[in-house]
């Protein structure tokens, strides 16, 4: 598969600890994209984040917090990206949990798979 040229970021901002059933929220965003074909997602957790309530989470060992921010970005042609759109916003509503979704343009300017 080769992608190149202008494409969408899906950027989605939810906690740790946030889960549906039983699965974190972020993992279950991933395993959807997956599923759906998207070309691209990684998942990264924050060392340190506040939200809409700016209650701060951190990684710091005198306030250590169990629920970190993870940043949740999804690559793919807009096509792609915009039919993805309605499963995670129906994701968050099963959820029932807080969180952020923006949207990006981008270029790709290099997208190859492995030979393995």
């Amino acid at each position: 598969m080769e992608l190149k040229g202008e494409a969408k970021l899906v950027r989605i901002f939810v906690g740790e600890s946030d889960r549906l059933d039983h699965i974190p929220v972020y993992e279950k965003i991933a395993l959807e994209a997956r599923k759906a074909g998207i070309a691209g997602a990684t998942v990264f957790k924050g060392i340190m984040g506040f939200g809409k309530n700016s209650r701060i989470h951190t990684a710091k060992i005198l306030r250590l917090s169990e629920d970190m921010p993870m940043v949740i970005e999804i690559v793919d042609e807009a096509e792609k990206v915009e039919s993805f759109l309605p499963a995670l916003h129906e994701l968050f509503e099963k959820a029932n949990c807080g969180g952020l979704i923006t949207l990006e343009k981008v270029e790709i300017i290099k997208y190859v798979t492995s030979s393995k």
